[in-house]
Order: C-alpha cells, then structure tokens, then sequence
C-alpha cells in the first residue's frame, strides 16, 4: 500500500503584486493567512508531502496563472508542486512545469472543452494531469428519478454532486462522478476532489462523496474541503479510501501543524511519509 500524503493548500489571491494567501468559508468570506513563498518554505521544513498552489482568481478574470510564485518557490521547496487556476491549454502545462511545478490542476477548461485532458496527458504525461473537481451536494427526494446522475447515500439524505466552475461562481449539472470517471479515461492521473459544502466549515471531509469517488476511480483521489482536527484527515483515509489529504486552515493557521498531523496517523495505523 502507498503511503499517504498530506498536502497544505495554498489559495492565491494575485491582486498585489507577490500575492497572498487567503482562506475562506464555502469559498466566501475569506480572510488573510500569509505570502504563498514562505507558507510554502515552511510547509516543506515541517515535513509536507506536497504542496498545491491554487490561483483563485485567475479562471474567474480570464488571465494567466502564477509562474513568477512557482520559480520563486522553487528555489528552496524540495517536494512536488501542483498548481491550479488558469490552466487552459497544453501550453500551460508546459509553461507551469518549466517554472517548476510537477502537476497542473485544472477545472473550469477541462469542463468546457474536456479534449484538453486528451492533448495535456499526451504533451506532458497523466501524472501532471490533475483534474479539481469543486463539488456541491444536490438532494433528491427519490434517488431513482435521477437516472443520469450517481446518487450517494448521506446522513442527511440522498443527492448527487454538482460540478462547479469559475471558484464555485457558477455550476454546470454535470455529475462529479461521472465526471471525474470520463476524465481517467481522458488520461487524467488525479483528483482533486474539494466539497464545497464543507470548504472552511472544519466539519470534516464529505466521506459519502470522497468513498463513492474513490471506489469509481482507479487514479489518485486527493480528499479535500472541511478538515478542522488530525481525525478528519484520518477518516478521509479510513472511511473515505482518499490517497491523499489537502488541508489550509488547520496549518496556516498553526492549529495542527504537519508534525503533529503526521504522528497522529502513525499512531492510528495510517502509513504516511516520514
């Protein structure tokens, strides 16, 4: 069995000129955590797994993402780097990656034009394909009238996931699921898998659809949207099958450093990389 990652997340606002790293709840309400080189720097000191980069604007005001924040970064960060936002053609995997990265994540192109996937795998590999997936919980009363969507059973009762694009500004009907089962088949190597309805809540990860999406997949699924305690990140491994664990508030914040995160899953069972 793999060892499981622990990845900080690192929501880049580029409004000023180094940008800043910012947190927010159910992507409002957001709030000031740090500079995204020295969030990084520390996160790779402490024992990170990886590191994610989102630019939460850049889909959203139609420009190019953060080369000038990977290049800086990289110069002293040691451990593989994804990064997300404005990734809308070949060209900016390859850009991304000669700044440094090692994954580029995208959503809102891979959902309007979901032949970029096919072109991307073939130019720079699966393995820097990562596909986020920013979904929210849509309740049916008769899970059979939904033939077209997968239905997962919660606590709270029956729904399927509704994909979002734009940094959750508008939301396309298209089923997480299924969405992320064509995308293996595009070539995709990953999932970032964020549930808007926990993002920021520190309720934990959405295990329903986290273990639906990792039982339908046979690539990667990065859990990710409401981790507030080490035992979250821990049941998104043991209850929802994640591969890897994205968290922000609880490390940007110093609530539960990596450190700590990491000894608590080897206490419980949980392989992680030293």
């Amino acid at each position: 069995m793999l060892a499981k990652r622990i990845i900080p997340c690192l929501d880049c606002d580029l409004q000023v000129p180094h940008g800043r790293v910012v947190k927010g709840v159910e992507f409002k309400q957001i709030r000031y955590a740090g500079e995204p080189v020295e969030l990084a720097t520390k996160y790779y000191e402490d024992g990170a797994d990886e590191i994610v980069f989102l630019d939460i604007t850049a889909s959203h005001e139609r420009r190019e993402t953060m080369a000038h924040v990977i290049e800086d970064t990289t110069e002293n960060v040691f451990v593989p780097i994804c990064v997300g936002g404005g990734i809308r053609k070949p060209q900016d995997y390859v850009k991304m990656l000669k700044a440094g990265a090692d994954k580029c994540s995208t959503n809102t192109a891979a959902i309007q034009n979901p032949e970029l996937i096919n072109e991307a795998s073939k130019v720079v590999g699966s393995q820097a394909c990562v596909i986020g997936i920013d979904a929210k919980r849509i309740y049916v009363e008769n899970p059979k009238e939904s033939d077209d969507k997968i239905i997962v059973e919660t606590p709270e009762g029956y729904c399927w996931y509704d994909c979002s694009i734009y940094g959750g500004r508008e939301f396309t009907g298209i089923d997480a699921i299924s969405w992320a089962m064509e995308c293996q088949d595009r070539g995709a190597g990953e999932i970032l898998l964020t549930s808007m309805d926990r993002d920021g809540t520190k309720d934990g990860y959405d295990i329903p659809l986290t273990l639906s999406m990792s039982e339908n997949l046979d690539i990667p699924v990065i859990a990710s949207g409401g981790v507030g305690t080490p035992e979250h990140i821990y049941e998104a491994f043991s209850k929802g099958k994640a591969d890897a664990a994205l968290a922000a508030s609880i490390f940007h914040f110093n609530e539960y450093p990596v450190p700590i995160v990491k000894d608590y899953l080897k206490e419980k069972g949980i392989e992680v990389r030293v």
